[in-house]
């Protein structure tokens, strides 16, 4: 299963790194903290949840079975299922991702709790559900935590794409690289801005492509393949020999153009030379940039069970290997003592990777 295929992580395990979700009922947004520095729910208090566990989780567009971001979340929500013993519930938005609201209230109603909605579309309805059911924790993944039984599950995208830039710029035989985004907004370019500091780290001369599938609030980007695959064919025609996406389902076109031209491509969120059935697209992909989506789901919900409340934000970062890369095919190994020491000079605050291009 997906769970156990994200244990492929190049620079270490992410197990042990626990959910903090400290801040008392009442309290506002106490800023945000990175998991390593979060407390453990072990030995929470009375205030842990009576009777059965009930997890429900409303998925992003494109929903389960995108290969990548969703899958990633679903792989916590098993876990828990698992190990946990939580009798689980997950839906899937509309294709314009209308009725997210909607989808809130419904798992609310049924008695769901903790309540966990995947990716920052989520936000402000899940700031208006956290108002209507104040009895019930939420999670939002990439977004902040705005009320006090809401817990925000942040990642440090760029500092996993830089690591896959670095890569990228090493293994690239034209220095000529690209990146597909699949919508145009600040979380996206966090991937770019990353990306695009790792490749010049390495190639201060190189040409990287770059292109956005939808504008900003327009969601249909993450669910696009045939719009995926002319941007990468592009791409490619015009020399680059890697793209790089963070296009969730549209990623599946960069793939396919990627093998028509017999070039490589970098995944994203989950192991996708794992997750991708595709044999052809398998050998295309070098490596992905793994999004521990399914760790920070996971501790969230275990962390509850201990009775751990929301009010604030976790961070899930190199430091704690909440992102990294894939080693699944062996393409990089050749490179990993320069993967290392990237990821080495990052962890210790000698390289500030940006978040904005």
């Amino acid at each position: 299963m997906l769970g156990k295929r994200f244990s492929k992580v190049t620079f270490g395990s992410v197990a042990g790194v626990m959910l903090m979700a400290a801040a008392a009922c009442g309290g506002g947004n106490s800023g945000g903290t990175t998991a390593s520095e979060a407390p453990s729910s072990a030995g929470a208090s009375s205030a842990a949840p009576q009777g059965g566990l009930k997890v429900g989780l409303a998925f992003d567009v494109g929903g389960r079975g995108d290969k990548s971001f969703n899958d990633a979340a679903y792989a916590g929500l098993e876990k828990a299922k698992t190990e946990l013993g939580a009798d689980i519930k997950e839906l899937s938005p509309a294709a314009d991702g209308s009725n997210r609201g909607d989808l809130l209230r419904q798992l609310a109603d049924a008695g769901y709790n903790p309540i966990i909605g995947v990716g920052f579309a989520y936000g402000e309805d899940i700031k208006k559900a956290a108002e209507e059911y104040p009895d019930i924790q939420f999670a939002v993944v990439d977004s902040a935590s705005n009320a006090p039984n809401v817990t925000g599950l942040l990642f440090a995208e760029e500092q996993g794409s830089y690591l896959a830039g670095v890569a990228a710029a090493l293994k690239s035989k034209s220095g000529h690289v690209g990146f597909v985004g699949g919508v145009e907004n600040d979380l996206i370019k966090k991937f770019q801005a990353g990306f695009q500091a790792g490749v010049k780290s390495v190639k201060a001369d190189a040409k990287i492509d770059v292109k956005y599938l939808t504008p900003d609030g327009d969601f249909s980007g993450f669910k696009a393949p045939d719009k995926g695959k002319l941007a990468a064919e592009k791409m490619y025609q015009d020399g680059a020999d890697i793209v790089y996406h963070a296009s969730g389902d549209s990623g599946l076109g960069v793939f396919q153009a990627a093998a028509a031209a017999g070039k490589k491509a970098i995944g994203v969120d989950s192991d996708q030379r794992q997750t991708v059935k595709e044999s052809d697209l398998q050998k295309v992909i070098m490596t992905s940039m793994l999004k521990r989506v399914d760790v920070g789901v996971f501790e969230f919900i275990k962390a509850f069970q201990g009775g751990a409340k929301g009010g604030s934000d976790t961070v899930y970062d190199l430091k704690v290997d909440g992102v990294g890369l894939a080693t699944t095919g062996g393409e990089i190994d050749d490179i990993k003592d320069k993967l290392d020491a990237a990821k080495k000079d990052i962890v210790d605050g000698k390289i500030t990777v940006p978040a904005k291009p």
